[in-house]
């Protein structure tokens, strides 16, 4: 042991005091580092493992964000083709013009119903996120139904090819107006009071006009794909196929078709009242004489 710690002390001097041993050193080295690389191996791939793996679910993360930020995206821009037919009918009347920037609020499918022709679907959007019957439901590409019951976490939406389901619309190329009415059918809606002589063809985009004040007019509904006349009616029988991706899509957006925020959990305030602004001194008027005043 005395020999060792001797010797160690004579190759620290030596080393210290004359260059003879880097060479020495320097071929030790290279014996030593793969060593050393096989010892680092396990904490360096437990290091990369882990690096991936939070990389990978920050990707996800990300992409569901964009996804979400794209599907809304999509959604202001399906008027631009009403607008701009719009504009070429020259419709200068800035209460009958499409009004962009509607509030949504995006819903993920939560399930479908099973009954036969009943074409109505769960979202996981409900209540406690300020929706409420009536309110219109489209994903990217068209419209997609209403939402017909809202349950506190989640909500009923019937799709326009719903038996049951009505919505009016009008030609985009020349705002003829009409109701489409769903067949039951997958993506077949039915156009049943249109005259035979009615300027509308295969191929014709219809969208929402806005009347009955469900959806907001402007919305991409259907293309017409059919137009057949009888002699023995006076009707047309035409038939559309919806722009919504309504047996795929799994991502919608809830409308309201005022742009002023939904304010949650907030009760109206309560209005001032009149009788306090009033002077004490000044005689009341009798119950015959004062007009009725609604609460």
């Amino acid at each position: 042991m005395l020999v060792a710690v001797i010797a160690a002390l004579a190759l620290i001097v030596t080393d210290i005091r004359t260059p003879h041993l880097h060479a020495v050193r320097a071929a030790l080295s290279l014996v030593v580092y793969p060593l050393q690389l096989l010892a680092s191996f396990p904490a360096d791939t437990v290091k990369s493992f882990s690096e991936t793996v939070i990389s990978y679910s920050e990707l996800q993360q990300e992409n569901h964000r964009l996804r979400q930020d794209q599907l809304v995206n999509d959604a202001r821009l399906l008027k631009l083709d009403a607008l701009e037919k719009e504009n070429i009918r020259l419709r200068v009347l800035l209460e009958n013009s499409f009004q962009l920037g509607e509030q949504v609020l995006v819903a993920e499918l939560v399930s479908v119903k099973l009954e036969p022709y009943a074409h109505t679907v769960l979202v996981n959007k409900g209540a406690r996120f300020g929706v409420h019957p009536q309110q219109p439901v489209l994903d990217a590409h068209g419209i997609v139904g209403q939402v017909v019951r809202a349950l506190p976490s989640s909500s009923e939406v019937m799709m326009i090819t719903d038996p049951n389901h009505a919505i009016p619309v009008e030609v985009n190329r020349n705002g003829l107006r009409t109701i489409a009415f769903g067949t039951g059918q997958a993506n077949r809606l039915h156009l049943p009071f249109l005259a035979k002589n009615a300027d509308i063809v295969p191929g014709d985009l219809l969208v929402t006009s806005g009347l009955g004040g469900v959806f907001p007019a402007g919305y991409p509904v259907a293309v017409v794909d059919k137009f057949e006349t009888r002699p023995d009616k006076s009707f047309a029988n035409i038939y559309a196929t919806p722009k919504a991706n309504l047996e795929t899509s799994r991502e919608f957006l809830i409308v309201w078709s005022d742009s002023a925020p939904v304010v949650l959990g907030e009760k109206p305030a309560a209005k001032p009242n009149a009788d306090q602004d009033k002077p004490q001194d000044k005689p009341q008027d009798s119950p015959q004489d004062k007009p009725h005043e609604q609460p």
